[in-house]
């Protein structure tokens, strides 16, 4: 019998819906929770979705888990992995003798004791540093009198972060004690009524709700500058042991603070290792990230975040070794590894829609691999059909020659 997989997403982020579909091709038995509309609805590969509903997430899973009984759960995205840990915290405290939901989050994510530490950035670089990982100073910054000290200590420029954010979205680097001291004040602050409602009736996305209602403030940690040139690992572990893994070299992101658009392969041996520490010392199990500055002098690799989820290079399928779905469907079924085909032989990789719509002109579109879906239709015409309006119709044109002339092999 197929393993049954549940991936859980509170996002529309269109990488989950690749994920699923690779997941689906590796061999599992797919269902989905996630926000009506989204992209995994239209995979063939997905037997069912089960409607997330965001003022009642912890209810959306615990129905869909009851529905469907899978073998693993996977997050698709940080919020997803809260809502996981909340719902472990919610079943513990029932009291019952056996705790069916607690088990399959332990099994899918890893041990429960490292569930405080992946969003607790100042927590986890400790731990990287005390188990002998290059990591940069990290520390958490309670008020304007601690962020004064670190500046006093440090200098600039430095790098301020909020816990529980992803996608560059709680991440600064400040140049001056100015900068810093508004970038703490707006790291720290709930989200704004008005943007939280915003954003969900414009993009039908209620994530920000109850920190806006609930005027949840954010833990802002201050971390040493690395000049250098981002590096990121995805990773599919099981038991505090790595399976397969892919480590990049960040060439282009969608826009300064956001996520990848072009990365390139590489090989790196600290990197590796120390996600495989990580993976160890935290018992780790499913999918997770993990992002580094490789310094511009040294090329040594400083770890700097992890991420408790799939990334959004988690689908593509690069050879023995670098197959995760593949890792992870003979994880759970105890069959041996049955890599799938690899990709590309091009080391470069343009993500799609990302580098795509970052720039339908990028050259990356032609000499890279463009990571287009060529073979799930449905995901392709839902990206088609939600354009933004700005776009005029001679740039739609430009760009769909773009991506069609990004059909043609690139070795």
């Amino acid at each position: 019998m197929k393993p049954s997989v549940l991936i859980v997403t509170a996002s529309r982020w269109f990488p989950t819906a690749r994920l699923a579909a690779a997941l689906a091709r590796a061999g599992c038995q797919v269902n989905a929770v996630c926000p009506s509309r989204h992209p995994m609805a239209k995979l063939a590969g997905v037997r069912k979705t089960y409607p997330y509903r965001s003022l009642m997430a912890l209810a959306s899973l615990r129905e869909a888990i009851r529905a469907t009984k899978p073998d693993l759960v996977v997050p698709g995205d940080d919020l997803a992995t809260r809502h996981l840990h909340r719902l472990h915290a919610s079943e513990m405290r029932r009291g019952t003798v056996r705790h069916p939901i607690c088990d399959l989050i332990e099994r899918s994510l890893g041990s429960r004791d490292s569930f405080p530490l992946v969003y607790a950035r100042t927590a986890s670089m400790e731990l990287a540093r005390g188990a002998g990982i290059r990591s940069p100073r990290t520390e958490v910054i309670a008020s304007l009198t601690d962020l004064k000290r670190w500046a006093k200590s440090t200098g600039f420029p430095t790098v301020l972060k909020a816990n529980g954010t992803s996608g560059g979205e709680g991440v600064r680097v400040v140049h001056n004690l100015e900068e810093a001291e508004a970038a703490f004040r707006t790291l720290q602050a709930p989200p704004l009524l008005l943007r939280a409602l915003k954003r969900a009736v414009v993009n039908q996305d209620k994530t920000l709700l109850w920190p806006s209602l609930l005027r949840h403030r954010s833990v802002v940690n201050a971390q040493e500058f690395v000049p250098g040139r981002e590096g990121t690992s995805a990773v599919a572990c099981w038991k505090g042991a790595v399976l397969a893994s892919l480590h990049f070299e960040v060439i282009h992101k969608r826009d300064h603070a956001g996520p990848s658009s072009v990365v390139r392969l590489i090989e790196n041996a600290e990197m590796s290792a120390a996600a495989e520490v990580m993976v160890r010392e935290l018992n780790l199990s499913g999918l997770h990230g993990f992002d580094y500055m490789l310094e511009n002098d040294t090329g040594n690799a400083y770890l700097i975040e992890i991420n408790p989820r799939a990334t959004q290079v988690g689908h593509l399928t690069l050879g023995p070794g670098r197959d995760l779905p593949a890792a992870l469907y003979a994880a759970l079924s105890g069959e041996p590894v049955k890599t799938s085909p690899t990709v590309t032989e091009n080391d470069t990789i343009a993500l799609f829609p990302q580098e795509w719509t970052r720039d339908p002109a990028s050259p990356f579109l032609q000499s890279a691999y463009h990571d287009v879906p060529w073979d799930e239709p449905g995901l392709l015409g839902n990206f088609a059909g939600k354009r933004p309006q700005k776009d005029t119709p001679a740039l739609i044109s430009a760009e769909i020659r773009t991506l069609s002339a990004a059909r043609l092999p690139r070795l």
